[in-house]
């Protein structure tokens, strides 16, 4: 058998590049900066790497170091998840999540008998509630959130790049017609999301009407009851092209054919430091490859 290195050097490393410092590090493993700095000599000692380089209490990675993480890192994570589902006696993991509930119903939901296949033992506690993001390190271990730019205090993964489109009632497209004017628009009102303010005047510009005034502009802040309100003939809801797609109303259809670049994205957030949180590790990584 070949000679394994030592786990906990390895542990250490890990755990540096993941929260990004060395002091953080430290204050995880409960070791002081100078025996968590040992732990990672030890390992460059064995794998004859420079994996560091060191300036005063700063630890940079090299590029060596840079690439044993992406050698090694998913290997640690394939060898904890076997020793996971071997292990009778291990109790259930459990993840607070908040959700936002068009995404949930979407595009999480559909997926989630792939995830509890994979991870037996990862039970989800579901939070569509508001202020997602105020909560996460508090009530929430995570988030998934819709926003324009996601706070640098969190870890964030982006889920998906969008394009915002006009939808509304096929009745209401078919009569403002496939290029509809100004002052045809200045009579409809206009359904927006509470957390996407900034796509209408994304789709504004690029119909070259940024200074259309509607007739009313509504906000909601469900996205499911905006498209449920445009499919009623209500308004005209500004919403993500996958939205409608997903959705798949035969009710509804887009108004003007023009890709508009969406300000938002969906996220994952989570504190850096709970990213080591075994539930949470699992959670982020099969989104990361679940292409949801």
């Amino acid at each position: 058998m070949r000679r394994l290195p030592p786990l906990r050097a390895l542990e250490a490393f890990i755990r540096v590049v993941r929260l990004g410092s060395a002091r953080a590090a430290a204050g995880e493993l409960g070791l002081s900066p100078s025996a968590l700095s040992r732990r990672i000599s030890n390992l460059e000692e064995f794998t004859g790497r420079k994996l560091f380089s060191r300036s005063g209490q700063t630890m940079r990675l090299t590029d060596e170091g840079r690439a044993f993480y992406e050698s090694v890192a998913p290997h640690l994570e394939a060898l904890a998840a076997a020793v996971e589902s071997q292990s009778e006696n291990l109790q259930t993991l459990r993840l607070r999540l908040g959700v936002m509930p068009l995404f949930g119903t979407q595009r999480l939901f559909p997926r989630l008998n792939e995830l509890r296949s994979a991870h037996p033992r990862l039970h989800l506690d579901i939070d569509t509630g508001p202020h997602l993001v105020d909560r996460v390190g508090d009530t929430l271990d995570a988030a998934i959130t819709l926003t324009d730019r996601p706070d640098p205090a969190f870890h964030s993964l982006q889920l998906d790049q969008n394009t915002v489109h006009a939808i509304a009632n096929r009745k209401l497209v078919d009569d403002l017609g496939v290029d509809p004017d100004r002052e045809a628009l200045s009579k409809q009102t206009f359904l927006v999301h509470t957390d996407m303010p900034k796509s209408f005047d994304a789709w504004k510009r690029a119909v070259g009407m940024a200074h259309l005034q509607p007739s009313a502009v509504d906000h909601y802040d469900s996205g499911q009851l905006i498209l449920e309100a445009a499919a009623q003939g209500i308004g005209i809801a500004i919403m993500h092209d996958d939205h409608l797609a997903r959705n798949n109303d035969q009710r509804l259809a887009r108004l003007f054919d023009v890709r508009v670049e969406s300000p938002y994205s969906y996220y994952f957030i989570c504190r850096p430091g709970d990213l080591e949180a075994r539930p949470v590790r699992i959670f982020h990584d099969w989104l990361q490859g679940a292409g949801l």
